[in-house]
């Protein structure tokens, strides 16, 4: 069997922040992938302002490196669970893969995702601990973590048999002893060239190629990145696109691009085990063949893990629709949501009874809370309600979605937060004290348990926590109410300006949401009730004016910091009867019924 030496096709793969990324940009660097003078911004893979603003990669990337006379394809992967649907897609183009972990907080949920979705495609696997130069760094034991890991998730002999590099991303140094590092990364593309193995050259066989990641380009439209695993491609020549549906429609390959550091290179020609970029077909999907038209032969359909959490979409109807945004109607929103079909997999949009709403599904809040931050930056209005869990029958049982967590806490709030996990029906898996105070905290806890834990747990820890979930698996559904809000909200009496003097009158109600100045509407979350129950209240009250001075009256009053929502901590803090209105300035919260009145007489006929 001849092999291509020249090409090895690698994915990074690792828990969000372990330095996959940094990796990447150090990894074309020292292979001399930029000018000497040309000024390399960190993370240069992260190239959406969402990636570079939260420091997480949302969108697989694929880049390349010449090593000597190999040149390495590189896909940097999502790290957190919510993306996994664009990880498994990788997984499908590569014959090996570099799962980088922390030399300090060793395995993660994500680890133990990304890692699944690997030997799953059986492909072959470099460990790289990173981060050796961190303080508490421990090595060895993470390297034990990890096989630990590899035998629990089912490993075969091979892939046990596993090489480890250590190195440090920040500084650009790798060696094979933590104590001993070299000046580069010499040592971690030398142990690539020899450990993942080489693409079969069956160039002179019928073409296969399978299509993996979408992209758009407004001069040349819909962009098709896959894996040619069989045969040869040419610019020009006309192929079948083998369809989901099991329909074939022909086109012509207008132009074709490979991979080399940051750029796109126009080739003319492509080869077995290349990873290449094609243009010309109008409506091609992830997981579609492309065959010769005399030969159609369809790759197996790649296999998507289905999503876990939905939310309805709504077209804006708040008194203040229209202002902020230039797309409102519905027509808009629709059609915004099926271009998001085209390129993210994992996502899911389905019609309602009504025309102004739809119900989307994504992988996890995170992964719907991008989409929503994506649209109001680019001029959509719309509400969101609460995000609500999947739930399925398997052997006729009812069953919901459970997530592996842990938490990373001080000693002092270990008691505090074993307690609120509790509450929410989670199981202890793990307790382990790992030295300098801290302790790790291994649970399994239902996902409608997890909504809205977050912000929750960062109060109660002042911020110390650190807190990773992934997906676990379905499984049959608790009899118990889980995680609802336990107090009740401050909701506006009338529309109008928020006052100083009326959120001075309220401060002892609860916590307010909004500043002196903001206009609010009759129906809008104004601020968190002390109590269960919620409370309308006059906001928008100004002092009445007298001609009076009183020595003792006229005391300054200091008004406490309102508590302003991120979009994730809205989409948790929202109950049954709430919706988030989204605009492109404004996240709002308001009750789904805005009249006082109504919402009363709602509320009595519940109870009858």
């Amino acid at each position: 069997m001849k092999l291509r030496e020249d090409i090895r096709n690698i994915a990074i793969i690792a828990h969000v922040d372990h330095g996959k990324t940094t990796l990447v940009d150090q990894m074309l660097k020292q292979a001399g992938m930029f000018r000497a003078n040309e000024q390399v911004r960190e993370r240069v893979l992260d190239s959406n302002d969402l990636e570079r603003e939260r420091g997480i990669t949302i969108l697989a990337k694929n880049t390349a490196v010449q090593y000597k006379n190999v040149k390495i394809n590189i896909l940097d992967t999502p790290g957190h669970a919510d993306f996994g649907g664009e990880v498994e897609r990788i997984m499908r183009l590569v014959d090996g893969v570099l799962l980088v972990v922390d030399a300090f907080e060793g395995c993660m949920p994500q680890t133990r995702f990304v890692l699944k979705k690997a030997l799953e495609q059986k492909v072959t696997p470099i460990v790289v601990i990173n981060k050796i130069d961190r303080e508490n760094a421990r090595p060895e034991e993470v390297v034990d973590e990890v096989l630990d890991l590899f035998i629990e998730l089912g490993a075969d002999e091979d892939q046990l048999d596993f090489p480890v590099v250590y190195t440090s991303a920040v500084k650009g140094t790798a060696g094979l002893d933590p104590r001993e590092q070299d000046s580069s990364l010499e040592v971690l593309f030398e142990t690539i060239v020899r450990t993942v193995p080489a693409p079969v050259d069956n160039r002179d066989e019928p073409l296969q190629m399978q299509v993996a990641l979408l992209d758009y380009n407004d001069y040349i439209g819909r962009i098709g990145i896959g894996r040619i695993f069989r045969g040869t491609m040419r610019t020009g020549e006309q192929v079948a696109l083998m369809k989901l549906d099991g329909s074939v429609k022909h086109f012509r390959v207008t132009k074709m691009f490979g991979f080399m550091g940051l750029k796109r290179v126009e080739i003319e020609e492509a080869y077995a085990g290349d990873l290449v970029a094609v243009s010309g077909m109008g409506d091609i999907l992830v997981g579609e063949t492309i065959c010769p038209v005399e030969a159609p032969d369809p790759l197996p359909p790649l296999r998507i893990d289905e999503p876990t959490l939905k939310m309805t979409f709504l077209v804006n109807n708040s008194p203040f629709a229209g202002r902020e945004g230039k797309f409102v109607t519905a027509r808009k929103i629709e059609e915004r949501l099926k271009l998001e079909l085209q390129t993210d997999v994992s996502l899911r949009v389905e019609p309602t009874d009504s025309p102004d709403a739809w119900i989307v599904s994504g992988r996890g809040e995170l992964h719907l809370a991008i989409l929503i931050e994506t649209m109001r930056r680019e001029g959509f209005e719309l509400q969101v309600s609460k995000p609500e869990v999947i739930e399925k029958e398997i052997d006729g049982k009812i069953c919901e979605p459970f997530e592996r967590v842990v938490i990373d806490v001080p000693e002092e709030y270990s008691g505090q937060v074993i307690e609120s996990l509790g509450r929410r029906k989670g199981n202890l898996l793990d307790m382990r004290h790992a030295g300098n105070g801290q302790v790790r905290l291994v649970y399994s806890v239902p996902s409608r348990g997890l909504i809205g834990y977050q912000s929750e747990l960062m109060s109660m820890t002042r911020g110390y926590a650190i807190y990773n979930h992934s997906f676990e698996e379905y499984r049959p559904k608790l009899p118990f109410e889980i995680g609802r809000r336990e107090r009740g909200v401050l909701v506006a009496l009338e529309t109008g300006t928020a006052s100083t003097y009326g959120i001075l009158q309220l401060e002892d109600r609860g916590t307010i949401f909004v500043e002196p100045g903001t206009e609010v509407y009759e129906g809008m979350i104004v601020g968190e009730h002390n109590r269960e129950n919620d409370l309308t209240v006059n906001i928008c009250k100004t002092k009445h004016a007298t001609n009076i001075r009183s020595a003792t009256k006229e005391q300054t009053q200091i008004m406490k910091k309102p508590r302003i929502f991120t979009l994730e901590e809205a989409l948790q803090y929202l109950d049954d009867d709430e919706y988030c209105e989204v605009t492109p300035k404004s996240i709002r919260l308001r009750k789904k019924i805005l009249n006082k009145s109504e919402r009363e007489k709602l509320a009595k006929k519940r109870k009858m």
